[in-house]
């Protein structure tokens, strides 16, 4: 059968754009012992596979030019040669951007579609939850009475980075991009304060109002002007979970800003970069959290979703341009 996958035609300088992929027809093959053709129903977008797009050393490879992009999908089995699973099954692995693909039933993990939507798997249940999870509990520690400020708050990371601080009894400061995010953070996310960059004429005023005993713990997803602002008004042995930098993903350069050293060094602070792989060992127990908080109903999660496997590059682009809220999914 033929079928459509996507491909990175030219590795991005600056923005990405529409002329870096390309959609193409390709034969896909029956399974063979092992195996399995699936069909993808959910497909992940993430800001890390920006700098996969990149020719550059990091915690994961590049994305090779002339190939399929790859990331988290949740698709349906059509056809097993596999004793693990049977047609109709769903599953998570991370797999090409493809509309049917064989894959080894090594590389695949089912999913129960009875506990939460299967999207879900992709966010809340998958990595961005774990990120969370984990960032937050290993990195900044929270304790009752302290205050968070999460950067990017309204991403799939930060809304749930929010939560578990208010599980913990903190208070909570979300900085997101419109007003309409803002209100949602405050209104269904449970955020005490929510600062929108920009319109703040004065952001470290704005944080330093959100934020009247200071700023303890800082999970940072941006990077930035805005991290600039948020660490002047760091206190004593605060912690900052570095984990991801989406402000600067497409500079051209190397940016300049503040020198931040002397202020983590004079107040004592703790900033640790992380990726989700560190934890690896430990997924187990990050799931079984985050389950038991989502069938209490004290976590609660929304998705920005696009239909259409060709609207993927698209939906690239718009993560970039803070057009999500949540999680980014796209819908084949």
């Amino acid at each position: 059968m033929t079928t459509r996958q996507i491909l990175l035609t030219s590795r991005p300088v600056g923005d990405c754009t529409l002329e870096n992929f390309k959609i193409q027809e390709v034969t896909c093959y029956l399974p063979k012992a092992g195996e399995v053709l699936l069909k993808g129903l959910y497909y992940s977008v993430d800001p890390y596979m920006r700098g996969r797009m990149n020719d550059a050393k990091s915690y994961a490879p590049p994305f090779q030019v002339g190939q399929p992009i790859s990331g988290a999908v949740v698709a349906q089995v059509v056809e097993s040669k596999s004793s693990k699973f049977r047609p109709g099954d769903l599953v998570l692995g991370n797999l090409p951007w493809q509309e049917q693909f064989i894959a080894p039933e090594t590389s695949l993990q089912k999913i129960d579609a009875g506990l939460a939507p299967p999207s879900y798997y992709l966010s809340i249940l998958g990595m961005t939850g774990l990120t969370a999870y984990f960032g937050l509990s290993d990195i900044c520690r929270p304790r009752a009475g302290e205050t968070l400020v999460i950067s990017g708050a309204a991403g799939a990371v930060g809304i749930v980075a929010g939560q578990i601080a208010k599980l913990n009894g903190c208070h909570v400061v979300g900085i997101a991009g419109s007003d309409e995010k803002t209100g949602l953070l405050k209104k269904q996310f449970g955020f005490d304060e929510a600062i929108n960059y920009k319109t703040a004429k004065d952001l470290p005023g704005a944080i330093a109002a959100a934020c009247p005993r200071g700023v303890d713990m800082y999970f940072d997803n941006v990077g930035g002007e805005i991290s600039d602002a948020v660490i002047s008004q760091i206190n004593f042995h605060a912690r900052i979970a570095l984990c991801g930098q989406i402000a600067l993903y497409n500079s051209r350069g190397i940016p300049q800003g503040p020198r931040l050293q002397p202020m983590l060094l004079t107040r004592s602070v703790l900033m640790q970069g992380f990726i989700i792989g560190d934890y690896k060992n430990r997924f187990g127990e990050g799931i079984r959290q985050l389950s038991a908080w989502v069938k209490e109903g004290k976590l609660t999660f929304t998705e920005t979703r696009i239909q259409g496997f060709e609207q993927l590059p698209l939906a690239m682009l718009g993560l970039f341009q803070g057009k999500n809220t949540g999680k980014m999914v796209v819908v084949a």
